[in-house]
């Protein structure tokens, strides 16, 4: 893969460079503090996250004003004169809809474009960044006498950013390569400029206007922003997940912690639409499956963050796999599971035993085992905006529920619509399920005997 380097303008007349690598949906990647794309491509280390992102996306990243090979010394670097920058840059390439991936103080920026053009971004990924403020250390104190000795000398300056954004135990060469980085991505007066704006921002407003799925991660060790922003964040954005990673401020992106839980996630984006485009979001009578991984939280106080998340990969493989081998939609992750209909019930069952025989034979080699309940219901959905509502699907969750890690459970309507099509059940009587009046009568699929 080779990157392409452009350059757009902005409506207040400043020229921002971009570089297009990849094919597929597009990408849209803001910057933190300093960038440099020339310099990126040429680390070995950078270069290889971009290109496994390139692998799946269409991914265009920038150099913000003042930075890398975008103008410099342009005077203006307010969050607003950002969003011109990003708002110029998806102008430019006529993008309709896209993912955005924010880092630091690209964050706000961001949010705030988000905010505005909500129809435009279908995800978005921040990572060590804030809604508010953004000093230094958390300690305001600390942040001016840091912004002082860049003012006063960028060399040490930039050091001793270094050693802020590296931590006092990484490897000493990643913190001799950064603070290179840093000289070459930006020169004195302007690093000084946007070290002030930073502690100027302030998008809690604009918080709750973010429709948009959002993943927000942050490193534990984090001196530059604390992890506390990130959860004030992650808390402020609806339906927002929360995931931190082991190391400092930089850490992640060198070391390519943030890509392993930020492409997951944005894939599944890509997977949900992609669905929903062929039609996944039916009309008419369906069977409705629900999965669910047993423990995912004990699973990730247990292994951390990055383990728990590569086992729940796992899990999304093998259910997706299954659901194409038998003519089943994927409607939306879950979570801890997926929720998917089919024309067909036997097609349906069909899937639920490919499923757990996958994994029988998976936990058989594993230290590590995944079991998963599975639910099934029949009924006539309610189809709006790519999901499905009403009773049947209520049913169906609940039913999901009710099922032991290893099990599948179904519905009496799901048996009867198979009847005669050499599935065997076992009748576990009629069951009080929460939210619903009468008892329904549900039956446990012998899959383990089904040849």
């Amino acid at each position: 893969m080779e990157q392409e380097i452009r350059f757009c303008t902005t409506s207040d007349g400043v020229r921002i460079a971009y570089a297009v690598v990849g094919a597929g949906p597009p990408l849209v990647h803001v910057p933190g503090w300093i960038s440099h794309l020339e310099l990126d491509w040429a680390l070995p280390m950078s270069r290889e996250i971009w290109e496994s992102y390139a692998r799946h996306f269409r991914v265009i990243r920038m150099d913000k004003r003042g930075t890398g090979l975008s103008d410099r010394n342009v005077g203006d670097y307010s969050l607003e004169a950002r969003v011109r920058d990003l708002e110029a840059l998806v102008d430019h390439l006529e993008l309709r809809e896209f993912a955005l991936q924010g880092v630091s103080e690209g964050g706000p920026t961001c949010v705030s474009y988000a905010a505005r053009h909500p129809e435009r971004v279908s995800r978005i990924v921040l990572y060590g960044t804030f809604a508010k403020g953004g000093n230094l250390a958390g300690d305001t104190e600390f942040a001016s006498a840091v912004k002082s000795v860049v003012k006063a000398e960028w060399g040490m300056g930039s050091r001793l950013l270094s050693d802020l954004f590296v931590g006092e135990d990484a490897d000493p060469v990643l913190a001799q390569i950064f603070t290179e980085y840093q000289r070459q991505g930006a020169t004195r007066e302007d690093a000084y400029a946007m070290l002030e704006v930073n502690t100027e921002i302030d998008v809690r407003e604009l918080l709750p206007k973010v429709r948009a799925p959002t993943l927000v991660v942050h490193a534990r060790a984090d001196r530059v922003i604390p992890i506390d922003a990130g959860r004030e964040l992650a808390a402020g954005i609806p339906k927002a997940r929360f995931v931190s990673v082991e190391g400092s401020h930089v850490n992640p992106l060198a070391s390519g912690a943030l890509r392993d839980v930020a492409l997951p996630f944005l894939r599944e984006g890509l997977e949900t639409k992609g669905s929903a485009a062929t039609g996944a979001v039916p009309g008419g009578f369906v069977t409705i499956l629900f999965t669910d991984m047993q423990g995912s939280t004990a699973i990730t106080q247990r292994l951390g963050d990055q383990k728990a998340q590569e086992l729940l990969r796992q899990h999304n493989e093998i259910i997706r796999e299954a659901l194409k081998a038998h003519d089943g939609s994927e409607i939306k992750h879950t979570g801890d599971g997926i929720m998917a209909t089919f024309p067909a019930a036997s097609q349906a069952l069909a899937c639920a035993i490919a499923i757990q025989r996958v994994f029988e034979e998976r936990n058989a080699a594993s230290d590590e085992p995944v079991r998963v309940r599975v639910g099934l219901n029949a009924g006539e959905p309610v189809a709006e905006e790519r999901d499905i509502f009403g009773t049947a699907v209520q049913l169906a969750a609940r039913v999901c529920a009710r099922a032991e890690p290893g099990q599948i459970v179904v519905a009496n309507v799901v048996r009867e619509l198979v009847a005669g099509k050499g599935f065997l059940f076992s009748d576990m009587g009629e069951v009080e399920l929460r939210g619903f009046e009468d008892p329904v009568r549900l039956y446990e699929v012998r899959w383990q005997d089904d040849s």
